[in-house]
């Protein structure tokens, strides 16, 4: 069969490429064409549009892109309708997802959305449109279950596919000699830095936990590089030494640290996955923080709060945001301090809620169950 996969950021990309190897095992003539990038290019099939062209986050700036935001929505309907495919599988992405959805399901072409949108956060107005559009829904946090059968939307969840993310690169995971080897590192212990995956992120984010790193001499500050940005782009940011950069090794710094600050997003769950305590920090422009606060309507920012239901993680969000803040909750974080260990505590509970190993190839097995 033949599968449409869309896929419009970096995170989008490592699932989406998971869920193609669990369709390809359950259907071996499995043909895949995507919006995405090089995780599910590797995977096989017709990479169309890498995920760089298509990363826009905040209203100034998707307002900015406009035009080019439009164009990719037209690209991507004119390669949909040649590639004639038997399903549609849109993957998180909403803005442009629920869009494609829509002209989809008006031709005739079977949706699946896979990693739901996160309605219950903001927007709730727009579970009309997964009900009107979207053949089936397939959840990734055992929440999302109840929350969407309110809505009379019955779901698929099959665990979290981050689980199956990290188990794949257990055992390529360096030790910590051979990553600060690898990187030109010094032996002190490591804090690893989330600066985000967009460049509004980085800039609002990065110059203050830099200042926080100024704070910590015995410890060395490194940045994880976002595949999704150039590499030559951090160069402004590492001019003064305070921070080093590893570029597109997440996973192999998390590995190592001590403990992180991480922008809110999938890097928020994938530190507690590594088992790293965190402190979740985030800024962003006034106009785009103004829209969020009377907007969302989750008590936390952080995916590690919403599943847990509580605060486990500390959000410093905005103006909280400071030099201070972030020293202060790092210091409770590191060994010894007052919440090093119950962080850990909490992290093993999260694991428990998340499900097994295996979460992308069972779902792979129900969409092609449904198409067949």
């Amino acid at each position: 069969m033949k599968y449409y996969l869309i896929a419009g950021e970096a995170s989008g990309d490592l699932h989406g490429s998971n869920l193609m190897k669990g369709i390809a095992m359950h259907d071996k003539d499995a043909d895949f064409r995507f919006f995405g990038g090089d995780l599910m290019a590797a995977v096989g099939g017709v990479l169309v549009k890498h995920y760089r062209e298509m990363a826009f986050m905040g209203f100034y700036e998707v307002v900015k892109n406009l035009r080019k935001i439009s164009k990719n929505f037209n690209d991507c309907q004119k390669d949909i309708e040649e590639y004639s495919p038997d399903v549609v599988i849109l993957i998180d992405y909403p803005g442009f997802n629920f869009r494609i959805a829509k002209w989809a399901k008006e031709r005739g072409i079977k949706v699946f959305y896979y990693i739901a949108p996160k309605v219950w956060a903001w927007k709730e107005g727009r579970v009309k449109r997964l009900q009107q559009n979207v053949d089936k829904l397939f959840t990734i946090f055992p929440f999302e279950t109840e929350y969407f059968r309110r809505f009379n939307i019955e779901v698929c969840y099959e665990g979290n596919p981050l689980i199956d993310a990290l188990e794949q690169k257990r055992g390529s995971l360096p030790s910590f000699d051979e990553f600060v080897a690898k990187n030109g590192l010094d032996g002190r212990p490591i804090v690893g830095l989330l600066a985000g995956s967009r460049k509004q992120e980085v800039e609002k984010c990065l110059p203050v936990m830099q200042r926080v790193a100024d704070r910590f001499p015995d410890y060395q500050f490194v940045v994880a590089g976002s595949p999704s940005l150039p590499e030559s782009y951090y160069s402004s940011f590492l001019a003064n030494g305070s921070v080093r950069m590893v570029y597109n090794q997440t996973y192999d710094l998390f590995s190592v640290s001590t403990a992180a600050l991480v922008t809110s997003g999938t890097a928020t769950l994938e530190a507690a996955l590594h088992g790293v305590p965190q402190a979740v920090c985030y800024r962003t422009s006034f106009l785009s923080a103004l829209i969020a606060k009377l907007f969302i309507k989750v008590k936390w920012i952080s995916l590690v709060n919403i599943i847990m239901n509580k605060e486990v993680v500390r959000e410093l969000l905005q103006y909280n945001m400071t030099v201070a803040t972030l020293s202060d909750e790092l210091k409770a974080l590191l060994p010894g301090g007052e919440r090093h260990q119950l962080v850990l505590n909490e992290y093993e509970a999260l694991k428990k809620m998340l499900g097994e190993v295996g979460s992308s190839e069972r779902v792979g097995k129900k969409m092609v169950e449904l198409l067949k």
